[in-house]
């Protein structure tokens, strides 16, 4: 197997020799804007890339400011918040043209000792006995399968029946779906963690989507990110099977808010995820 295409995206490298600014490439697929989760991961590569290799990504927080162009490079700005005995702290402003689409803060810190306890991860199938998304979207003549299908760079495993095309004959506000990238990840800790970014904005809303009865290609529904916030637990793999477990606690006024754990196969929690998104329905009113 050769090595993730996700590499040359996530592990963004300086811009000149402007001081703390990084870039990297877009995915190119069928998107008319940047998926957010690419985002994610190259601010949480550009936050590490000031910080002494000792510390670990443990939390980040963004707000998606304005939808991405899929053909312009982002810069990647990084502020040098705080640099103490234990943590770090980073401002990242993701802009394209000048304009921030994306502003972030993230925190690292050194490895530590303290009190250890875990939520348990549910009881699911493996993944070696679910269908993989991409042969359901391949076997489907539709063009938001075709759309759908192009460009993730992970495999997907639904536990509960996918919504890509149809809702779930039985909604409810949770799901668990396995994934891991698609090939091999080279490289530190670091990388790992921004695939784990990457892959838990994929499926994070879709809890919302399967408790209202509603599939990704409902006729004229809106669906933005606003917010992402996520926390790394313990080292993980993102090319090695991951378990993750999201639902969604509340919708209302035109947002949905989802949360979500993951797990690696021995279910130790690696990272929890929580995710704000508007969606709106034909007639509900201006997008984002």
């Amino acid at each position: 197997m050769t090595d993730s295409p996700l590499l040359q995206v996530l592990d963004v490298r300086p811009a000149g020799d402007a001081l703390d600014v990084f870039t990297g490439p877009n995915l190119r697929h069928w998107r008319t804007r940047l998926f957010g989760g690419q985002v994610l991961g190259q601010v949480a590569v550009a936050a590490g890339r000031t910080v002494t290799g000792d510390r670990d990504l443990h939390s980040l927080h963004a707000y998606f400011l304005r939808p991405g162009q899929p053909d312009v490079p982002v810069a990647f700005s990084v502020e040098r918040l705080r640099d103490g005995r234990s943590f770090s702290a980073r401002r990242v402003q993701a802009t394209q043209n000048g304009v921030p689409i994306l502003s972030a803060i993230a925190s690292f810190q050194t490895r530590s000792e303290g009190l250890d306890h875990a939520e348990p991860a549910p009881d699911v199938p493996d993944p070696e006995d679910l269908p993989s998304d991409q042969d359901l979207l391949a076997a489907l003549d539709h063009p938001v399968a075709r759309q759908l299908g192009e460009g993730r760079h992970v495999d997907v495993r639904h536990v509960e029946p996918a919504l890509y095309l149809a809702p779930d004959p039985a909604p409810a506000a949770r799901q668990s779906v396995w994934l891991r990238l698609d090939a091999p990840l080279p490289g530190p800790d670091l990388l790992h963690r921004a695939a784990l970014a990457y892959a838990s904005d994929l499926s994070v809303l879709e809890p919302v989507l399967r408790r209202h009865g509603l599939a990704w290609a409902t006729p004229g529904m809106s669906v933005a990110s606003l917010d992402h916030a996520m926390w790394w637990h313990r080292p993980a793999r993102a090319d090695e099977w991951v378990l993750y477990v999201t639902q969604s606690p509340n919708a209302s006024g035109a947002r949905g808010l989802a949360t979500g754990r993951m797990y690696d196969r021995q279910r130790r929690l690696l990272a929890t995820v929580a995710q704000e998104g508007m969606l709106r329905l034909p007639g509900e009113g201006a997008g984002a």
